[in-house]
């Protein structure tokens, strides 16, 4: 991890994540918030590297491809829990989510609502005057960066469930009143525990991603007989 000094005002940060390696993290401090939203609005959509802001503390992050790997059978996982629950889920994968009056934002690897679907059904983007709605369940892949700095962001916006992986395993961690604790399982999947989720994490780096989520599939509708 690369620590900088407070960038003057014509610090290009855009220079700095253009030669930040895979897995690089750079980290400015006294940064103001509307420098941090213009460069949010000079990457523009679809940009690769994760950026978080928290009262003057800016981080960009360059993933790695295990990033990648484990975001998207995330998003594979989750979508075949909820459709054959028969729920509505929406993944906004890596969206921004930050608040002005808190001077606070960051963006999870891949994030997704599934009771609070409806709430960004069309939704094309947040407005950061006000509270953006939280994601039911957020991922953060440790590698070379460390999540739990933004975990008090999390809890400002409400997130209830975050699954956070460090290179080795998932934990999952609910939200109380004091903030995030270790559970054995989901909150949105009360079915699914840490060791099941990191047991099909393991299996999907050596097999076929189409016969385990079959399987996965096959698993929940036992799950879900089993409740009737």
């Amino acid at each position: 991890m690369t620590a900088a000094p407070a960038p003057a005002p014509s610090h290009n940060y855009r220079d700095a994540i253009a030669h930040l390696p895979p897995g690089g993290t750079l980290i400015f401090q006294h940064v103001t918030w509307d420098e941090y939203e213009k460069l949010l609005e000079e990457m523009g959509a679809g940009y690769f590297p994760r950026i978080s802001y928290d009262h003057g503390r800016l981080e960009i992050f360059m993933p790695l491809p295990i990033h990648e790997f484990v975001k998207a059978f995330t998003a594979d996982l989750v979508r075949a829990l909820t459709d054959e629950l028969d729920l509505e889920m929406i993944g906004l994968g890596s969206t921004t989510f930050s608040y002005r009056d808190w001077l606070q934002g960051l963006e999870p690897d891949t994030c997704f609502f599934i009771q609070n679907a409806a709430r960004v059904l069309g939704v094309r983007r947040f407005d950061p005057t006000i509270p953006p709605p939280a994601p039911d369940i957020a991922v953060e892949v440790d590698i070379t960066s460390e999540s739990l700095n933004r975990f008090p962001t999390y809890a400002n916006l409400g997130v209830p469930e975050i699954w956070r992986y460090d290179d080795a395993e998932f934990m999952i961690y609910h939200l109380t009143e004091t903030g995030y604790v270790v559970a054995d399982a989901s909150r949105a999947f009360p079915f699914l525990t840490a060791e099941r989720l990191n047991r099909y994490l393991q299996r999907s780096q050596n097999e076929s991603h189409r016969d385990l989520l079959r399987e996965i599939r096959a698993w929940v509708r036992t799950q879900v007989t089993a409740a009737q």
